[in-house]
Formats: structure tokens, sequence, C-alpha cells
């Protein structure tokens, strides 16, 4: 079953959700099973997150609809803003 947005966005109130966003920066890494991956979206200085279990096509210079949450990560002591990505698919 595909997710929809607006379900999503009715469910969680926190939750925005963009469309046709331009990726510039895709990396992904393993992290015990999972593999983390960080996209960077053109006109954003905050990197958005998710993880899969298998890993996932380059996304660089695709265009994207995101549903996302803000949130915060502890790295080195140092808090920083990151967005949680909850369903992507490319535009």
């Amino acid at each position: 079953m595909k997710s929809n947005p607006e379900k999503i966005l009715k469910k969680h109130k926190e939750t925005i959700h963009s469309e046709m966003k331009k990726v510039v920066s895709h990396t992904q890494r393993k992290q015990d099973e999972w593999i983390i991956n960080s996209l960077m979206i053109e006109g954003c200085e905050v990197p958005f997150k998710y993880k899969r279990k298998k890993p996932y096509k380059d996304l660089k210079g695709q265009r994207v609809n995101l549903t996302y949450y803000a949130t915060t990560e502890m790295v080195a002591g140092i808090t920083f803003e990151v967005m949680k990505v909850v369903r992507i698919k490319i535009s």
C-alpha cells in the first residue's frame, strides 16, 4: 500500500510536505543493519535524513517530493537541526 502525504499530514500535525525540491547532494552510509541517507536540498542549509534497509539509487540532481519534520541530533556534544524524512518520492 502506498502512503498518502495527506493522511500523514492529518495524523501528525508537525509534518511538512514539499514538492519538486531539487537534491544537490545525496550520501549513504552503513550504520548497523541500516543505510543512512542524507540529502541536501537546493536553497536549504539543513540536511534531510532517512534510513533504509538497502542502498538506494543516487538522487543527486533529481526533483523529489518530501514529507518530513524538524528534529535535532547530537554530534560530538553539539546539537544540530535535521529534517527527518518520513516519505520521499521522485517527482
